[in-house]
């Protein structure tokens, strides 16, 4: 049995349809609210989002990244025993079927593997890769396809000019396997109900009819300071666990939520602006994607290199939040 499981492949997509911040500015005084490019990139680093239409649901962008995955890391589908899918816009209301078995389905693995979804909001990709961890290293499972997926541009409130420029659309997937040397080094999962209500879509079904509203809703101070502090400390518990000082720190990847806390996060790690990864300002925040999505593109263009130490983490609705220290 192998004892320790290892990121072996990494994919993302992002729908074609991308929208700048001039282009949802214009959109906005359609509607008679003021905004303009600066005031948007200024508050948050980014300069543009991409949008699903219609036609393609969470499981299509899931299914998009885990391709790419696969094909990196050399595996075909059936390889893959234990799907685990990060989202909180499942294709489903009520989320089930879950989106990880719509995946399973739309990528033809036949073979009976296990697949569930993980719902921690923006922390949610951490929280899925802290299980597959756990899974492989126990010898349950062989291969895992771990996928954050979100459409958040469809429970966004154009009116609300606060959340409507911050999120959008994408997926990112990684594959984890056994393996004799170690990948995943530790990992740290949070949560505080108290917060439940800073950051949420407050509304609920009953019988049929919605009550409350299908938005999502944020106290967008509340939830910068309380990020600021809990990434911190999750940064610092992780890689105590992982016996690593953040000066051997090759990466840091966070969520890709807002360029001002990736920043100050990595001032309080004392890790150089060069060495943290930031995508933000091409796809806005992508919650549960928004890690593997800016993962992928670092190993891509040849910045993340095998042996190298990255962190991971994240905060998120719930409140949620986790690090994850791995060598690649």
């Amino acid at each position: 049995m192998k004892n320790y499981s290892k990121i072996v492949g990494t994919g993302s997509f992002l729908p074609p349809n991308r929208v700048t911040n001039e282009q949802l500015v214009q959109r906005l005084a359609a509607d008679g609210i003021e905004s303009s490019d600066e005031w948007i990139f200024s508050r948050s680093g980014i300069s543009a989002r991409h949008y699903t239409d219609a036609s393609m649901q969470t499981s299509d962008l899931a299914v998009q990244a885990a391709q790419r995955a696969l094909e990196m890391a050399g595996l075909l589908p059936d390889d893959i025993d234990l799907i685990i899918v990060a989202t909180s816009t499942s294709d489903h209301f009520g989320g089930f079927p879950s989106t990880a078995c719509v995946v399973q389905r739309k990528l033809g693995i036949t073979n009976g593997g296990a697949a569930v979804d993980v719902q921690a909001v923006c922390s949610g990709f951490i929280y899925a890769l802290s299980v597959a961890d756990s899974f492989i290293r126990s010898g349950a499972n062989k291969n895992a396809l771990v996928i954050g997926a979100e459409t958040f541009s469809r429970i966004l409130d154009f009116k609300d000019r606060g959340t409507c420029v911050l999120f959008g659309d994408g997926a990112g997937a990684v594959i984890l396997s056994g393996s004799d040397e170690p990948g995943i080094l530790a990992t740290k999962l949070h949560a505080d109900g108290r917060y439940a209500d800073i950051l949420c879509v407050p509304g609920n079904v009953n019988g049929g009819v919605l009550a409350g509203s299908a938005f999502l809703t944020m106290d967008g101070p509340a939830v910068f300071k309380l990020a600021v502090s809990l990434l911190e400390k999750v940064a610092t518990e992780a890689l105590d666990s992982a016996g690593l000082e953040a000066t051997q720190l090759d990466w840091l990847i966070p969520h890709q939520a807002n360029i001002r806390i990736m920043q100050s996060t990595a001032k309080k790690l004392h890790m150089p602006p060069e060495k943290m990864v930031v995508t933000v300002d091409q796809h806005g925040n992508t919650s549960a994607a928004s890690i593997p999505l800016a993962l992928d593109v670092a190993v891509r263009d040849g910045r993340v290199k095998p042996g190298q130490h990255v962190l991971m983490e994240g905060v998120g609705g719930g409140f949620t939040w986790g690090a994850v220290v791995a060598r690649m």
